[in-house]
């Protein structure tokens, strides 16, 4: 692409991903993903961001605390960046166990703890960015001191796996710190590269398994689609979406090649999203999203998001009637509908069996 091209698409990318005190929403099983094998790991574990975040992040930096967030499930706002169930619950179903408890509620309910923790803080990154929460090396260290406590043991972590999520917020950083166009593809390795080192890491401390999910479209959601009015995607975007997930493959392959095992592995998140946003394929009753552009919960103009209310308390969003007919809930996440569609493709679907083999 020529360089001036890309200067435009960069300072037009603006997928900086949404970044809790009311009561703990425990985990649920969900009934439609059971897993259909008789051995799996016992615990899980969680790392990264607003994908993964079951209530994390703290109510002053974020809006996932905030009505109309949760309004599907469980009816009330429990930190996650949806109207209802994301990501870890739906790994955690397929695992055939309740949703790990947030690292920062392990003390109020320490019998949860045997299960796994979800240790993933909403809008964080591999490296620092604009939300003053743990980075995901900080997310670790916080396993590694529940390990030093003997809150976990190595032998007990073998019967564990772990999701690591990262969706952007990185990048988002980058742009938002004036990052230069030219280095971008720079900066783009030096995450995935750090995204290994933590994948190791995470591994080292005696995690069975490690999936990475990889990032999707992220020139696709409506925070970068509003400007078309919810219309198309912005392709340059997506090509350095691209380069991340390819420098991803080949981090994942040579992590697997250097340990001689297939303990790493990518959850396909990418075409997952590409087979629902597309509607190229139905499966297990998904339904199609016939705007798939357009979130349920959207700011009214420029600087008001969903959950956004002014000094006088009015609201400052839209809110569609009923989110399951939306993939996107807000400018960056998935409906609950919209995980359980991406979750039920065979790309998802596929990818999660390597949690088991």
């Amino acid at each position: 692409m020529d360089t001036q091209s890309f200067l435009f698409s960069v300072f037009c990318f603006l997928f900086y991903l949404l970044s809790g005190e009311p009561q703990v929403v425990e985990g649920t099983r969900l009934s439609w993903t059971s897993s259909p094998f008789g051995l799996k790991p016992k615990m899980l574990f969680a790392f990264g961001d607003s994908f993964a975040d079951t209530g994390n992040t703290k109510i002053a930096v974020t809006r996932s605390w905030h009505f109309p967030y949760g309004i599907t499930f469980p009816g009330k706002p429990s930190g996650r960046f949806s109207d209802g169930f994301v990501s870890t619950d739906f790994v955690a179903g397929y695992l055939g166990m309740k949703t790990p408890i947030p690292y920062r509620w392990r003390k109020e309910l320490s019998g949860r703890v045997k299960y796994g923790l979800n240790f993933a803080y909403g809008g964080t990154g591999v490296f620092d960015t604009l939300v003053a929460e743990p980075n995901m090396t900080t997310q670790i260290d916080f396993l590694q001191q529940l390990i030093n406590d003997s809150v976990y043991t190595k032998r007990v972590l073998r019967t564990s796996v772990a999701l690591v999520s990262l969706a952007g917020n990185d990048y988002s950083y980058y742009i938002e710190t004036n990052g230069s166009a030219t280095a971008f593809p720079g900066f783009i390795q030096s995450v995935v590269n750090q995204l290994t080192v933590n994948m190791k890491r995470i591994h080292d401390l005696g995690v069975r398994k490690i999936g990475v999910m990889s990032l999707i479209s992220l020139g696709c959601t409506p925070q970068n689609t509003a400007g078309s009015s919810f219309q198309r995607c912005n392709e340059t975007e997506n090509d350095l979406v691209m380069l991340h997930n390819n420098l991803l493959f080949q981090a994942v392959n040579t992590l697997n090649q250097q340990t001689n095992s297939t303990l790493f592995f990518i959850i396909d998140l990418h075409n997952a999203f590409l087979t629902v946003f597309n509607g190229t394929e139905t499966h297990q009753g998904s339904p199609t999203f016939e705007k798939p552009f357009e979130p349920c919960c959207f700011g009214v103009t420029e600087g008001f998001f969903c959950g956004s209310v002014d000094e006088n308390g009015e609201k400052k969003y839209t809110l569609c009637p009923n989110p399951k007919t939306k993939l996107f809930w807000d400018g960056n996440h998935p409906t609950s509908e919209g995980w359980r569609a991406i979750y039920s493709t065979p790309a998802f679907q596929n990818t999660l069996k390597q949690i088991i083999d």
